[in-house]
């Protein structure tokens, strides 16, 4: 059965009442070969008090050294349930065999958090989000604040649109390994050319078009209309097709900044040559460019 939690009741002018509602908050997260980020997120998320928690993470095929932290992890936490894959499914479609997992052994959970294991969650993570839900109720995907340990706010990561002028500099990106070696060296010389704004209106809650690919909530609104994530692709540009998947059905991204993740920006990816991660990104932009055009 759901844990009972005290919700206050935002939609009141003359005052606050309160109700009581049924909540257990789920969290599915891939692996591959970097456990310890695992580790701290479980650990973190379990150490938020008064809310009961479903996980379940999906290894990737992972190292013998990384599965033993995964038992490890499993030995002080028997609850978290760990999927061990024969082969690397990939983010999304990673997520989705964990979500279906969770989905069908605990029908109580409403909320999922669904995304990286390289995440912290803050003490109040879970209580932000129980005291958000009817302002969400509606929402199917709500993307949180996603700020880096550096300090770096991840989000709104596109409010409406990308300008053709950086569709163009995607596709000289990935239209060849060293032209893309070179367009990262001038953005790092010339950060004003590539860096986008959307990120300094963090404090804004709205609909926007895309959010952060690190991190989600799949609310009760989500599984109504879909089973689960859209995945066309191994890795990367997952934003846009969950964005593509909601909108084809009159949806949007929600951005809800008084949630708030942790996020080891590329801790999830730290082992994965460079050269391997560009291939992905391009594989999954020629997968954009057919729904996508800027000419």
């Amino acid at each position: 059965m759901g844990f009972s939690i005290v919700e206050e009741d935002w939609c009141s002018d003359s005052g606050r009442t309160s109700k009581t509602i049924h909540m257990k908050i789920g969290y599915v997260c891939t692996n591959f070969n970097n456990s310890l980020f695992t580790l701290k997120a479980v650990e973190t998320l379990f150490s938020n008090p008064g809310y009961a928690y479903e996980v379940v993470v999906v290894d990737n095929n992972s190292g013998e050294d990384d599965v033993a932290l995964l038992k490890r992890l499993n030995e002080r936490w028997p609850k978290v349930e760990i999927i061990y894959c024969d082969s690397n499914l990939g983010y999304f479609r990673g997520l989705n065999v964990g979500i279906q997992a969770l989905r069908e052994r605990h029908r109580d959970v409403e909320w999922i958090i669904v995304g990286n294991n390289d995440l912290e969650f803050p003490t109040d993570f879970s209580a932000k989000l129980a005291h958000a839900l009817p302002r969400l109720r509606e929402c199917p995907v709500v993307s949180p604040d996603v700020v880096t340990v550096e300090g770096e706010h991840q989000n709104p990561h596109v409010i409406s649109s990308i300008s053709p002028m950086r569709e163009i500099f995607y596709d000289l990106y990935y239209s060849n390994y060293l032209v893309g070696l070179l367009i990262q060296r001038l953005a790092r010389l010339f950060p004003g050319l590539s860096e986008r704004r959307d990120e300094e209106q963090w404090r804004i809650a709205r609909f926007i078009y895309q959010g952060h690919g690190s991190c989600y909530l799949l609310g009760p609104r989500f599984f109504e209309v879909f089973r689960d994530l859209w995945a066309p692709t191994f890795l990367m540009s997952e934003e846009f097709f969950l964005s593509k998947q909601l909108s084809d059905k009159g949806f949007k991204v929600y951005y809800e900044p008084a949630i708030t993740v942790i996020h080891h920006w590329h801790g999830s990816l730290a082992k994965v040559a460079s050269r391997q991660r560009w291939g992905f990104a391009r594989e999954a932009h020629r997968e954009y460019r057919k729904y996508v055009r800027w000419f």
